[in-house]
């Protein structure tokens, strides 16, 4: 079955709820090597048939987790935009998301890039995954502040996705009221850059 697997009805049924909650919990919270299927049947409270009657395996249990990541990370950023009246606000506002998640109880870092150390496999199905994610969060920031002045924004989107990294690397080691800070610092500074060089009438 794949990963999106529900009831006769059409209703995700309520043990593959509880199972996939549990799955996503502990693959943030742990990582994703160290827990095992049993592990996760366990806490879910449900029968290894009902594991693999909605899931392949373990690997299309992550491959789901990172869906709803990722489901979850473009609904944030479009809802930021949506909330936003100019290309400046909104860059300000996708910034002032991320630092609220950074600075939210069980932070543990980007779930992409905690999966991406656990399967560095260029070729493996879960690095193809993060992959995907983030050139969609590079190719959305890079339009974003290419609509901020007429200079070209490759590189000042690779400078945000590469500010954010950092950020989301130290907002679980560090203070993260003050790493969410120095973000929105250095987010900020691109903003002015493209202001600053945009052309005046």
């Amino acid at each position: 079955m794949t990963r999106n697997a529900a009831d006769g009805n059409g209703k995700v049924s309520e043990a593959r709820s509880r199972l996939f909650d549990t799955a996503t919990r502990i693959f943030y919270t742990e990582g994703i090597h160290s827990v095992g299927v049993d592990r996760i049947i366990a806490e879910a409270q449900v029968t290894r048939a009902t594991l693999y009657r909605h899931f392949a395996g373990k690997e299309d249990l992550v491959l789901a987790y990172l869906d709803r990541a990722d489901e979850m990370m473009r609904g944030q950023v479009a809802a930021a935009q949506a909330a936003s009246g100019s290309p400046v606000e909104a860059v300000r506002a996708v910034a002032r998301s991320i630092a609220e998640g950074i600075q939210s109880q069980g932070f543990r870092g980007c779930a992409f890039l905690n999966a991406a150390a656990e399967f560095p496999d260029p070729a493996h199905p879960v690095h193809q995954t993060v992959l995907r994610h983030r050139q969609w969060f590079l190719d959305t920031v890079t339009d974003l502040l290419a609509r901020i002045g007429d200079a070209p924004a490759d590189a000042d989107g690779r400078h945000l996705v590469m500010l954010r990294d950092g950020a989301m690397a130290a907002g679980c080691l560090f203070d993260p009221a003050l790493i969410a800070d120095t973000f929105l610092q250095g987010v900020e500074g691109i903003v002015q850059s493209r202001l600053q060089a945009a052309p005046v009438d």
